[in-house]
C-alpha cells in the first residue's frame, strides 16, 4: 500500500494508539516522541489550542528530520469549557468520570502533515461528541481498574471498554477518538502520494 519511492514518514507522537491506527496503512514508518509544552502558554480556546499543538509537535521534530513527511496530532477532550487534561492517577481520573456522567463531552482530534514536497503544510481537527450515560462511582471505578486509561484525555480508551460509559458517539470518524482521525489522514497521504493504490 505505501509507496516506496516517496519520501520517508515520521509519526510526531509516542502514542501506541495512534501508532497502530497508522499500521492500518502503513508498513514503514518512524515515531519520534517531539519535546514540546503542552501548556495554552497563549491563552487559546480548546479548538486553536489542539491545532496549535498539533503543529508545535509535527514542527519540533520536522527541524531534525527535513527530508521526511511529519505527521503530529494532538486530542483535546472539552467539558462545557473546561478541557479534560490525561488525569494521570486514579481518583483524577474518577473525578473526571463522574463529571462526565450524563453530559456531552466534545473530542477535538487535530492533525498536521508537514510534507518536505513544496514545504507544504496540511491541516485537520475532527470533532466527536460523546453522550456519556448516567453512572455512579461504581462503574466508574470498575472501568478504571478494568483500562487503568490515566494517560488518556478523558479517562477512558475507546479501544478497551470505555464504550461501556457511553449512550451515543457523533462524529465523522471513529478512528478521530482513538487519537487520529485517519479517514483524514489516509485521504491526503493518498492524494501526495505516499499510499500507492498500486501497491494496495
Amino acid at each position: 500500500m505505501q509507496n516506496p519511492s516517496a519520501p520517508a514518514i515520521v509519526l510526531a507522537s509516542s502514542s501506541l494508539y495512534r501508532r497502530g491506527l497508522l499500521d492500518r496503512v502503513l508498513q514503514q514508518y518512524e515515531a519520534v516522541a517531539p519535546e514540546v509544552d503542552e501548556s495554552n502558554e497563549l491563552g487559546l480556546g480548546p479548538g486553536e489550542l489542539a491545532r496549535h499543538l498539533a503543529r508545535k509537535k509535527a514542527e519540533a521534530v520536522a527541524v531534525n528530520i527535513r527530508d521526511a513527511l511529519v505527521i503530529g496530532a494532538d486530542q483535546l477532550a472539552v467539558l462545557g469549557d473546561q478541557v479534560l487534561g490525561k488525569p494521570g492517577d486514579h481518583q483524577k481520573a474518577v473525578e473526571q468520570l463522574l463529571a462526565a456522567s450524563g453530559q456531552v463531552v466534545t473530542f477535538l482530534t487535530a492533525v498536521c502533515i508537514l510534507d518536505p514536497i513544496g514545504r507544504s503544510r496540511y491541516e485537520h481537527t475532527d470533532k466527536t461528541k460523546v453522550q456519556f450515560r448516567d453512572f455512579d462511582r461504581r462503574l466508574a471505578e470498575a472501568y478504571l481498574r478494568h483500562d487503568e486509561p490515566y494517560d488518556c484525555a478523558g479517562s477512558f480508551k475507546l479501544e478497551g471498554a470505555g464504550f461501556v460509559l457511553f449512550e451515543s458517539v457523533q462524529t465523522d470518524d471513529p478512528t478521530a477518538l482513538i487519537g487520529l482521525p485517519m479517514i483524514w489522514v489516509a485521504d491526503r497521504l493518498l492524494q501526495l502520494g505516499y499510499i500507492s493504490p498500486q501497491k494496495m
